[in-house]
């Protein structure tokens, strides 16, 4: 995964500090409640969006539509990342890992989506901000980009830390998908 400071040693938060750490509290425990995510997802500006599709995946056709144009918009950034030509089977690769995360979400298997979701994250901000997004001052540097995008590559570092165990897995996949929701809405509107 990227590297990401915590947020606590993130000045330049601000007001999007409470709403971060509650989503992805440090050393606590998983699931901090649905509210918190939708929280999140207010914070970045998708708030309605989110609010609107929270539900969605309990209709399949609906969520086949809503994937559909999560992936041809991340197709679109995709394709319009400029990269060095060493770089241009990175873009295919990404491409390619996108089906599968998608083929998760419909089966309802979170925490592999979220596995593959952090990867594709991952990939992304490398072709973005290339090397940049290995260092660990990557957050504050998109911060300083966009508030709202330096909180979403920020959550995107802390993916990984949503390891799930077999106990209180119906619990936790309603929650997993709560915070994958925040990412594909993000990225389905960006």
């Amino acid at each position: 995964m990227f590297h990401c400071a915590p947020c606590k040693n993130l000045a330049i938060f601000g007001e999007y500090r409470a709403i971060a750490e509650a989503l992805f509290p440090q050393g606590e425990s998983l699931e901090p409640g649905l509210p918190t995510a939708a929280g999140f997802a207010e914070a970045l500006g998708i708030g309605v969006e989110y609010q609107r599709l929270l539900n969605v995946a309990k209709d399949r056709a609906k969520m086949q539509e809503f994937l559909g144009h999560f992936q041809n918009n991340l197709d679109l950034l995709i394709q319009k990342t400029w990269v060095e030509k060493a770089d241009e089977e990175r873009k295919e690769r990404l491409q390619d890992d996108v089906p599968p995360f998608m083929s998760y979400i419909m089966q309802e298997n979170f925490p592999q989506a979220l596995e593959a979701f952090g990867a594709i994250l991952e990939e992304l901000a490398y072709l973005f901000f290339g090397s940049q997004s290995s260092k660990d001052d990557f957050t504050e540097y998109t911060v300083r980009i966009d508030i709202q995008m330096g909180l979403f590559w920020w959550y995107g570092s802390q993916l990984g830390k949503l390891k799930t165990t077999g106990e209180g897995a119906a619990a936790n996949d309603e929650f997993l998908w709560a915070v994958l929701l925040i990412g594909i809405c993000y990225l389905t509107n960006f």
